[in-house]
């Protein structure tokens, strides 16, 4: 069996790269995966090289994910929100977290999954890493078998026309691709690009934690009606050091020991109640099943009033 491999990485960027040699493909909103299969046995191993081969028998069972009896594939497992019919990284990382045999059995058909494979790494006892990824797409469109479970990822030469596609649906994104790119394995350069599409929006701040006796993440909340309802904590962002020292002495004065938030934030125990007076805007990918902020990230502090931190800045009602 093959040594787990780190797979290629993008790089971000806030702008689709120019140029006749790139492509675009949709960031799906899955986990990325790599299936190896040397003729006796497919395993699936993640990014982090942790093995989920058991997590997944549906792509695995058959073992006939090319036409090849050897090869490397690199791609995205993903599950489809039965509501929206979008990929849900939270549905698939229901699948991706189970371990036991009865669970993942039943989970084969309520969470269906599907690989979407879009490159290949090594072919019937050949490396091709070494080789464009315009020649490894066409070597893959040749021997990958698609199927229910497995499907191959298109390219599209108009970067700008999908992202728009992507932002109507709201998507996660696009990744940008050099046609003339080798594969770099354990590599992350700007070959393939990532865009991803972020939300911004005001809330206030309700609650803080702290370390060493500075704030060090704020929970923030937006306004549903008369209820102040908490959609998440966060910790990154546009702050020094010396910011997160000036937010501290904000906070104080405005310390309580009532629970501003209608809903039980995550953290709660760790969680200082404050006032909710300071307002912040906050970027974020989605609001997940747990109608909380996902990656969000603090961009300012803002003077903004209730009427501009409402629960109808979400791209998901609260």
């Amino acid at each position: 069996m093959f040594t787990p491999l780190i797979p290629f990485e993008p790089i971000s960027r806030d702008h689709i790269p120019n140029g006749s040699n790139w492509i675009a493909q949709v960031k799906w909103d899955g986990v990325r995966m790599l299936a190896y299969e040397d003729g006796n046995e497919l395993r699936l191993i993640n990014r982090r090289l942790h093995d989920r081969t058991v997590q997944y028998p549906e792509l695995v069972s058959d073992r006939n994910l090319c036409s090849v009896p050897s090869y490397i594939l690199d791609g995205e497992v993903i599950a489809l929100d039965p509501e929206t019919g979008k990929p849900s990284f939270y549905h698939v990382l229901r699948r991706d977290r189970m371990s036991k045999p009865d669970g993942i059995a039943q989970a084969m058909y309520r969470i269906p999954v599907t690989y979407m494979v879009f490159d290949i790494l090594y072919c019937d006892g050949k490396w091709v890493t070494d080789q464009p990824l315009a020649e490894r797409q066409r070597l893959l469109h040749r021997v990958l078998n698609p199927g229910s479970h497995v499907q191959e990822v298109t390219n599209t030469p108009d970067a700008a026309s999908l992202l728009t596609v992507m932002r109507q649906h709201q998507m996660e994104g696009i990744v940008c691709k050099d046609l003339t790119s080798t594969y770099a394995i354990n590599g992350k350069d700007q070959r393939w690009q990532k865009v991803k599409i972020m939300h911004d929006l005001y809330a206030m701040i309700g609650g803080v934690t702290y370390r060493s006796g500075i704030v060090n993440a704020i929970a923030v909340g937006v306004y549903d009606g008369p209820h102040f309802v908490y959609i998440g904590h966060v910790g990154t962002g546009k702050l020094n050091s010396a910011t997160w020292r000036k937010l501290t002495e904000q906070v104080e004065p405005l310390i309580q020991e009532e629970r501003p938030f209608h809903n039980v934030p995550e953290r709660s125990s760790e969680t200082t109640w404050i006032k909710p007076q300071i307002g912040v805007k906050v970027q974020y990918m989605e609001l997940t099943q747990h109608r909380t902020l996902r990656h969000p990230s603090i961009q300012a502090f803002a003077e903004v009033s209730r009427e501009d931190c409402l629960a109808s800045q979400l791209t998901i009602e609260v």
